[in-house]
């Protein structure tokens, strides 16, 4: 005989389920993730759509750390993000958060260009599946985005037919425009050297009009835009939301959820 409570039951558990899943936030950027206690899942509990890991080329191997004498040969690329990251596209049917969008890898190169660079195009091809893929004619998008920061191959990344990440431009490169086959969506800089105003008293009205005519002419050119070097603060975080800055860098990874949550940061 069928029991009754057993649908009920159902009903209860994949209710829970379902609100465990957090809410994907794309404009969250989890700057220095890997200094948290549980690197890539804290941010992933908290729904943030980019994380940022620094990569030392060590022995053959990239190692995640900030400073290289941080180094520690169990902590790999692979080991803090990319295989964590297969496992949970792969059980939430194809993507991240499932039914969200695609997630930025911001990987800050801190050892040589060119080497890293190498190295690293090598370990992607093997998570080819679950990347986004940059050709010179489309981009394919993929469950994870990377996007190479800090020390850039520029050379060796634009001459690459088929490419499993995109490179992190500057300032600099809104204005040449130079960009093609997705090579640079997303561009960072640091605040003070484009801005003067350093976050004590109002904005300057010069900043503000400078600010959103950057982040204009990013969106025109189909870009990305984000600052870092600047203060983990709510105040802070509303200025760069209210102009539509389209990553906001914390290490306080809750309180930017609630942030956003809240509504203070929902323009998107």
């Amino acid at each position: 005989m069928r029991n009754p409570a057993i649908p009920a039951l159902f009903l209860l558990v994949t209710t829970l389920f379902a609100r465990a899943e957090p809410t994907p936030l794309p404009r969250a950027h989890a700057h220095n993730d890997y200094e948290h206690a549980r690197p890539l899942f804290e941010a992933l509990d908290n729904g943030f759509g980019s994380v940022e890991a620094d990569v030392h080329l060590v022995d053959g191997r990239l190692l995640v750390a900030h400073d290289r004498k941080a180094v520690n040969p169990a902590r790999t690329l692979e080991a803090l993000y990319l295989d964590p990251l297969r496992a949970r596209v792969v059980q939430n049917g194809g993507r991240v958060y499932r039914g969200g969008p695609t997630i930025i890898l911001l990987i800050d190169v801190k050892s040589e260009a060119a080497p890293t660079f190498a190295a690293l195009d090598a370990v992607l091809r093997n998570y080819a599946e679950m990347l986004t893929v940059f050709r010179e004619d489309r981009v394919s998008v993929g469950a994870i985005t990377v996007i190479i920061s800090g020390n850039r191959a520029r050379g060796a990344m634009a001459a690459q037919s088929v490419r499993f990440a995109a490179m992190d431009g500057r300032i600099d490169d809104l204005a040449a425009d130079q960009a093609t086959g997705g090579l640079i969506p997303l561009v960072s800089d640091n605040w003070e050297k484009v801005f003067g105003w350093k976050w004590t008293g109002p904005i300057a009205e010069a900043d503000v009009v400078k600010l959103a005519a950057r982040v204009k002419q990013a969106h025109a050119q189909g870009r990305m835009i984000r600052f870092w070097n600047t203060p983990d603060t709510p105040e802070a975080w509303a200025v760069l939301s209210e102009a539509g800055v389209d990553l906001i860098n914390t290490d306080h990874l809750a309180e930017l959820r609630g942030f956003f949550e809240v509504g203070a940061g929902a323009k998107e």
